[in-house]
C-alpha cells in the first residue's frame, strides 16, 4: 500500500527557487504561477496526489520553506 504524503509550502519563505519541483522522484510539486508570496515569488505548491511523503523536497530547499506530512498505515 502506497503512502499518501502532502506539503506545506511557507509563503514567508519560499522563494521560488524550484529545487523542490527538479528533485521530486513523482513530479508532485510545481511553482504556482497564479499567485505570489509575499515578497513577490511564486511560491511551490503540491499539484497531484502523488506525494508519497518522501521528504526529499524539503531536504533540497534552502529556504527551509517545506513542510512534509504522511499519513500513518497499518502493516
Amino acid at each position: 500500500m502506497p503512502r499518501n504524503g502532502w506539503i506545506i509550502v511557507d509563503h514567508h519563505h519560499c522563494k521560488g527557487c524550484g529545487l523542490c519541483v527538479i528533485e521530486c522522484p513523482k513530479a508532485a510539486i510545481n511553482l504556482d504561477l497564479e499567485s505570489l508570496t509575499p515578497h513577490g515569488y511564486h511560491p511551490a505548491k503540491l499539484i497531484n496526489g502523488e506525494c508519497t511523503g518522501c521528504i526529499v523536497c524539503a531536504i533540497v530547499c534552502p529556504d527551509a520553506a517545506i513542510t512534509v506530512y504522511r499519513s500513518a498505515t497499518k502493516l
